[in-house]
């Protein structure tokens, strides 16, 4: 019998572009403008998602709603309810990133409950990982990455690939940078190199600093995604 060799990975791959191509029309029938928010563990993910959704909500009046993507637990559905945002939970129960199906059945739940077309924005959380959460569209508009100060400067050098991948790069926690050694200046250098097209905004989600103009440009990309 001869061999043969399946590609698994090719066709994992393929089936999430499928779907992700599936969820992109889906969103832009509805006109949700969908935010893949990318970071490792601790970064100020479910803080920053708070800070937006305040800006958005305040001065935009833009509706939000989540998505929270965890190996398990619902600890940050629970503070983006109380907040005021429809939430969904997903649990990987290990796996280190989400994938399209995942999404939708999320997104059919957020329509049935409050209905996809009261949604005007909707932040996925991604699973805390540097390296899985790139291979996958989620049918997003954008997708941002998340670094904060005392993870230190050197993370775009040791995990390039979600830096070149995002369409925004925030730095979190700049006010407690001070008390860290990071080199901003080597930070922006080698992020001119990886990524020199993509927004950088320097920010303290719990703080407010620099919110208000992270805020504003993506209210500039979500009017600009339904002209």
């Amino acid at each position: 019998m001869a061999e043969k060799t399946v590609a698994i990975g090719s066709s994992i791959l393929s089936r999430n572009e499928r779907i992700a191509s599936e969820l992109r029309e889906r969103f832009a029938r509805t006109g949700t403008y969908v935010v893949n928010v990318l970071s490792s563990p601790g970064s100020g993910k479910s803080s920053t998602i708070l800070a937006t959704n305040e800006i958005l909500r305040d001065r935009f009046g833009y509706r939000c709603a989540v998505i929270e993507g965890d190996i398990a637990s619902d600890v940050d559905a629970i503070k983006m309810k109380a907040a005021g945002m429809p939430a969904i939970q997903i649990n990987t129960g290990g796996l280190c990133h989400l994938e399209g199906n995942m999404i939708g059945q999320a997104i059919d739940a957020l329509d049935a409950g409050v209905g996809l077309d009261a949604i005007d924005v909707i932040f996925i959380e991604n699973v805390g990982n540097l390296v899985c959460p790139v291979d996958f569209d989620l049918g997003e508009n954008l997708s941002i990455m998340i670094l904060s100060v005392p993870e230190g400067d050197d993370k775009p050098i040791k995990y390039p690939g979600i830096f070149q991948h995002a369409g925004a790069l925030l730095l979190n926690k700049i006010d407690v940078a001070p008390a860290f050694d990071f080199d901003i200046e080597g930070y922006h250098r080698v992020l001119d190199d990886l990524n020199p097209t993509a927004p950088r905004f320097s920010v303290s989600a719990t703080k407010g600093g620099g919110m208000e103009a992270w805020a504003t440009w993506l209210a500039h990309q979500i009017e600009m995604a339904r002209a």
